[in-house]
């Protein structure tokens, strides 16, 4: 091993927003925040984290697509897809109408995809 894994980091325009975003889906806490636009979210200081970093010019992934691909994504596990994608809209997701049985694709406040998943 060389490492161990910090944090997935997400570029984004507005860092308190998108952290806001997650920490409400996830269950998690702000971990670490400093005043140029980086929040880390997570369990618990000590522990992998995903961190939300300000860029400008920021720009969107676009899904479906590659012309500004998405690059990478988050899989939220869920007990009950219907119930957690009224959840997930309700916090200001949008469904992108995709998925299928036990999946489901949604964009984030900034356009990030990610899905809810039951297996």
């Amino acid at each position: 091993m060389i490492g161990k894994w910090q944090a997935m980091v997400i570029d984004c325009e507005d860092t308190d927003q998108l952290a806001t975003f997650y920490e409400q889906l996830l269950g998690m806490v702000r971990v670490q925040q400093d005043g140029d636009g980086w929040i880390s979210i997570g369990d618990a200081p000590d522990r992998p984290a995903i961190a939300f970093q300000r860029v400008d010019p920021y720009v969107a992934p676009e899904w479906p697509g590659h012309l500004h691909p998405a690059q990478a994504h988050v899989d939220v596990r869920v007990e009950d897809l219907d119930l957690a994608e009224e959840q997930v809209l309700k916090l200001g997701a949008v469904s992108m109408n995709f998925g299928g049985r036990n999946h489901r694709v949604y964009l984030d406040p900034q356009k990030h995809p990610f899905c809810l998943v039951a297996w």
